[in-house]
């Protein structure tokens, strides 16, 4: 899928879908919001939410001065109806905001699938103040337990798919080697795994729903979803590894040395 059709893709996704992700996560053992914002309590200046859908880490930075964009005005909307704000409409790759005029920036699961990827990076570079803080929660491939791989093999069964197609899978593990590579500097790069309780129809049919697979039907969706609803039983559940990666922008470039 070229960058023009992952696009419409994802406006349409989240047209169809506003919230989807805050769905999934109400489904968490523990939340991984609260987790993402644990760097970013106390930051000093602006936080600027990435492509914040919404806007759940803003009941986790109640105190902060917090800004959520996000170009879907679908998500907007909800964010909204959440009394979540103040928000911004805008794409992660043309942010309207000044140069170093944010004291941190917050993603939450969108640095896999926002592009184009080189382009954000640097639009997070320029608009953090020297000093100021990049805290990314993305999907890990790593950390699942037998049980756990199992599981995801069960609900991709389901679906009928190998993998999901994400325009940018080196955002992913190879986040903190990315943003090294981009000119961060990485303070942390961990990982936790989450527990999904999968007990219902419903829960399965929100899983379904959740996963981004843009050559996903219709019918084979609801058959997905029909599959996992007699797989879903009290008690059931689905490990879910995240990662997160908090990095900086230095406040100064090094010298080079004489030649």
């Amino acid at each position: 899928m070229d960058e023009p059709d992952w696009r419409r893709f994802i406006t349409a996704y989240h047209q169809a879908h506003s919230g989807i992700t805050e769905q999934l996560f109400s489904l968490a053992d523990t939340s991984p919001y609260a987790w993402l914002a644990e760097p970013l309590r106390g930051t000093r200046g602006t936080v600027l939410d990435l492509a914040c859908g919404s806007a759940p880490t803003r009941e986790e930075l109640t105190d902060a001065d917090w800004i959520g964009i996000d170009l879907s005005a679908a998500e907007l909307a909800e964010a909204a109806r959440r009394g979540r704000g103040p928000l911004v409409r805008a794409g992660a790759d043309e942010l309207p905001f000044p140069s170093s005029g944010a004291g941190a920036v917050c993603a939450a699961m969108c640095l896999p699938v926002v592009t184009p990827l080189p382009q954000v990076l640097g639009e997070i570079r320029r608009v953090l103040r020297p000093g100021g803080t990049l805290a990314a929660l993305v999907p890990s491939r790593s950390g699942l337990s037998p049980s756990g791989m199992l599981g995801w093999l069960r609900v991709m069964a389901a679906l009928r798919a190998v993998r999901q197609p994400w325009p940018n899978p080196q955002a992913r593990d190879g986040l903190a080697a990315l943003l090294r590579t981009a000119g961060f500097r990485v303070r942390s790069d961990e990982r936790r795994v989450f527990i999904l309780a999968i007990d219902s129809a419903d829960a399965a049919a929100l899983l379904t729903d959740a996963l981004y697979l843009p050559g996903l039907t219709h019918h084979r969706a609801q058959a997905a979803k029909r599959s996992l609803a007699r797989w879903a039983a009290p008690g059931r559940r689905l490990e879910l590894p995240l990662r997160r990666v908090v990095a900086d922008l230095p406040t100064a470039q090094p010298s080079q040395e004489p030649v």
